[in-house]
């Protein structure tokens, strides 16, 4: 039967036949959700609404489970079918009245056609080519036993419950053994997202066996379908062969047209473009078109056509985020809903019913689980993966219903065996993720490498990745770096991060030996400098985050940030080594401190954009009212320098500071400041306070004065009180965001001696108040250090012999002094360029030797209002930079946090 078809050409007929469009409505005293074949679409956006708030309202509380949205999509069905919400009298016949079922059913075919050509996107053949034997095993271990406990369980529910006359035994049979052994491969990837498991080898060796399974689970359910619908053997021969001839048509001949349409209209290096787009939107329904006119259901038509588009250049990925919005936000909910319309838990009444329930139950985890995990064990896996492997396999979700969708229409269900499979699809997909963490934990857990062979893996995170011991450098050497991992998240950072490293682009100078009574003077070579890319990506749950992460070992080749960075660390001869990371927000932290420790690095640098800082009034200092359009607020016709960062993003820097045992440097763009692609000086300014960063800072300052376009001005400044004024700590807010609360709190725990996190959940880098023994101990490195620099001969000093300058400043308003002298020092023509002044100073955000609040208030309240963000991400010092909107770059340091802080 063409359900598809028939049902297309019934709607269309009512359309045709509509009237004009009646005028005054809910005006005229007319009940907007009366339902009329002349007008329904009004009663469809009343449906579309309800279904999708209810849906979102549910994925909220069980997204907090780490639960897949489907089972929201489901149990928003059931909420408002007659298990519950149908109840209530009236809801049903105003809301989902039985004549409007067809509109919301083709929606809903319609939604489901372009979903399945979504999973015929996400399967890509490689996955099983590289796994090709565990895979096979597994999938198979997987199918087998199910299909046969299937075939068992079909015996009394066949006698039982199902109409001998409306489905024959074989046909039942056949049904029951394929949802019993069918995995959901689109569900399985969303689970493996939310529990971080993509880059695991039982991640990639589920996903593959997944991908298997769906695969012969789609054919099997299609020769079901046939069997279904011919009306004799000879007529679903034809089918089948009909089936076997369009899959080989479409497979060998279209899928070649489409990959020459692809490459001739440059779809692969720049998008899909509209023809290609408008050429594959027409192949998706006309293949679904012709698998539902032959016998086979319209949805198989949709996941060959998935097929059908190749991988090459990310092009899945590009077209499965022009759609995927619009299929799972609207047409998915629409679908699963009536499936839940069709569900009556009500049914489910007696102790019989539910004994044939929990039997469907415990027989379908036992054949998944058991059949994956023997499966999983005979090839190699330890016990703890095999079962977690079983586990995983076990999950049905979306798949197994539209397969019970499909056995209710073609008439092989009836509405009690249907409800009895529904639930038993809810309870096996909800344990997925519960029996996946008991069974293999973080601490067990082996990632597998993005580059090198497929299995080539390292230890989680979960002990400490040190090598050679602790590597944090001590306080009072700060020795020379040379190697750096340089964070790429954001395309707009790329420039600035391309500054800074041509700061770091000549070897390091060769230091001499120390000599001993009886060993001579030999100079040392520095390793040759080093820089390890860090590419940052962000995992969704969306579709094509998945695509993107099952397939890292490509995207790491033709991501651009990467090939642009590596390039130009190629034109300027600083070695770049790239590496890619997918994972979640929440763990783009972790990544980058255990990327940073595996590889000794010595430095970490991350760029930021802060926003533009604003005049009390709410206006930015380069608002120009005088010169601006009538136009610009309502259209924005010229362009805006208020680019405001995420505060998520300044929360994982925040996050870097506060947990890498590895020295970190920020890059703070200010505006058209800094350092860019080029050849031209660049200099320096220091300010000088002391503490472990301004000593880190300073260490770094002369490091990059080794190079002979750098020079560097640094003032170690001394703060005295004013004549007339006390001596004042100010402990409260210093701009008009933070709160009085937190502040009093903030400040008690340090009187208590307390490390304190920050009030918005998000960790910060306030350490232990300093007592007397730590500030003269800090002030005898600070002299130390200022002493080794400043008394030549030294290794340091002597490689930078003339491009350093040493000055000393007593202030009762550094703050104001520094900005000073960085504007008059942007404004001197000797500089040249702006952009080439860099101002370097400490985060100094734990053993300050002085206190800035005051005076960050009185700058604050002078110039331009910025947020307590800022002052929590970089430090009192480079925030007065900011709000005075000092025409230079920043570069925020915070030395290495140790056991002793």
């Amino acid at each position: 039967m063409a359900s598809f078809s028939s049902r297309l050409t019934h709607v269309g007929a009512d359309l045709v036949k509509r009237a004009a469009a009646q005028q005054g409505g809910l005006l005229s005293g007319q009940d907007p959700t009366a339902f009329d074949t002349a007008d329904p679409i009004r009663l469809w956006i009343i449906q579309l609404s309800v279904i999708t708030m209810v849906t979102q309202i549910l994925s909220l509380g069980l997204g907090r489970m780490k639960q897949p949205k489907v089972i929201a999509e489901v149990l928003c069905g059931i909420v408002l079918g007659p298990s519950l919400m149908g109840r209530i009298p009236g809801f049903t016949k105003h809301v989902f009245p039985v004549e409007s079922r067809p509109y919301l059913t083709l929606t809903a075919d319609i939604g489901l056609v372009l979903f399945l050509f979504l999973v015929g996107l996400e399967i890509d053949i490689r996955v099983l080519k590289r796994n090709a034997r565990a895979s096979l095993a597994i999938s198979l271990g997987g199918m087998v036993l199910p299909f046969g406990l299937g075939a068992a369980v079909a015996v009394p529910l066949y006698s039982r419950f199902v109409d001998h006359q409306a489905s024959t035994f074989g046909h039942f049979l056949l049904f029951v053994g394929v949802a019993f052994s069918i995995t959901a491969f689109p569900v399985l990837c969303r689970i493996l997202t939310a529990l971080q498991l993509l880059d695991t080898t039982v991640g990639v060796v589920a996903l593959s066996a997944g991908v298997l399974n769906d695969i012969v689970g789609w054919t099997l359910l299609a020769l079901t379908v046939a069997l279904v619908n011919a009306s004799s053997g000879l007529t679903a021969l034809w089918v089948l062969l009909c089936s076997i001839a369009w899959t080989i048509f479409l497979l060998v001949l279209v899928k070649r047209a489409f990959l020459w349409l692809a490459r001739k209209t440059g779809s692969i290096e720049n998008g899909p473009t509209p023809i290609f787009m408008t050429c594959t939107i027409l192949l998706v329904f006309a293949s679904a078109f012709f698998t539902d006119i032959i016998g086979v259901n319209a949805i198989f038509g949709g996941f060959l056509a998935g097929l059908c588009i190749t991988q090459e250049g990310g092009l899945a990925i590009a077209l499965t985020e022009k759609l995927e919005d619009m299929v799972s936000i609207i047409f998915l909910p629409l679908y699963f809903t009536l499936s839940g319309l069709s569900t009556d838990l009500g049914l489910l009444s007696t102790g019989i019913i539910w004994g044939h329930v929990i039997m469907i139950l415990v027989l379908a985890y036992f054949g998944k689980f058991v059949g994956g995990s023997l499966a999983a064990r005979a090839t190699g896996f330890r016990w703890r993966e095999a079962g977690t492997i079983g586990a995983l396999m076990s999950c049905k979700g979306l798949v197994e219903l539209i397969v019970l969708n499909v056995g209710l229409q073609a008439g092989i269900l009836d509405t009690l065996v249907f409800t009895m499979f529904v639930v038993e699809a809810l309870v096996l997909t909800f344990l997925t993720t519960p029996v996946t963490l008991a069974l293999y934990p973080s601490r067990h857990r082996v990632r597998v490498a993005v580059t090198g062979s497929n299995f080539a893996s390292v230890e989680d995170a979960g002990g400490d990745k040190r090598k050679g011991g602790d590597t944090t450098p001590s306080r009072d050497d700060y020795p020379l770096k040379s190697r750096f991992t340089v964070v790429l998240d954001r395309l707009e950072h790329l420039p600035a991060l391309m500054g800074i490293t041509q700061l770091l682009r000549k070897p390091l100078p060769v230091l001499p030996q120390e000599t001993t009574p009886t060993s001579q003077t030999a100079p040392v070579a520095v390793d040759r400098t080093r820089v390890d890319a860090l590419r940052l990506v962000e995992l969704t749950e969306r579709t094509s985050a998945v695509m993107r992460s099952s397939m890292a070992s490509d995207f790491i080749l033709t991501d651009h940030m990467v090939n642009i960075f590596r390039t130009y660390g190629d034109l300027n001869d600083v070695p770049i080594s790239p590496s890619l990371v997918i994972v979640s927000r929440d763990q783009f932290t972790p990544s980058v401190v255990d990327h940073a420790v595996e590889n000794n690095s010595d430095l970490i640098i991350i760029s930021w954009l802060p926003p533009t800082p604003r005049a009390p009034g709410g206006a930015t200092s380069d608002d120009n009212p005088a010169h601006a359009s009538p136009f610009d607020a309502l259209f924005r016709t010229t362009p805006s320098n208020d680019n405001p960062p995420s505060v998520l993003h300044s929360h994982f820097i925040r996050g870097v500071f506060s947990q890498s045992p590895v020295d970190v440097a920020l890059y703070v763009e200010h505006r058209r400041a800094g350092p860019r692609a080029g050849r031209g000086k660049k200099h320096m300014i220091l300010p000088f306070f002391g503490g472990p960063d301004d000593r880190l800072a300073l260490s770094f300052v002369v490091q990059l004065c080794s190079q002979a376009d750098v020079t560097a001005t640094v003032i170690r400044i001394t703060k005295v009180d004013p004549p007339t004024e006390t001596d004042t700590t100010v402990k409260g807010a210093v701009s008009k965001t933070d709160a009085v609360q937190g502040e009093m709190l903030a400040a008690a725990l340090r009187e208590n001696n307390l490390t304190i996190h920050s009030t918005t959940g998000f960790p910060d880098t306030l350490y232990p108040h300093a007592t007397t023994q730590t500030r003269l101990e800090s002030e005898t490195a600070d002299n130390l250090a200022w002493a080794r620099h400043t008394s030549p001969p030294s290794p340091e000093s002597s490689q930078t012999t003339g491009r350093v300058a040493f000055e000393e400043l007593t202030s009762s308003r550094p703050l104001h002094d520094i900005v000073e002298r960085v504007a008059a020092a942007a404004s001197d023509p000797a500089t040249k360029l702006p952009r080439s002044l860099i101002v370097a100073t400490g985060r100094a955000r734990r053993l300050a030797v002085e206190s800035h609040h005051q005076e960050l208030r009185e700058l604050l309240s002078e110039n331009s209002y910025v947020g307590s963000e800022i002052r929590k991400t970089v430090g009192d010092v480079a925030t007065a930079l900011i709000t005075s909107r000092c025409p230079a770059a920043l570069i925020v340091l915070q030395a290495a946090k140790t056991s002793d802080d």
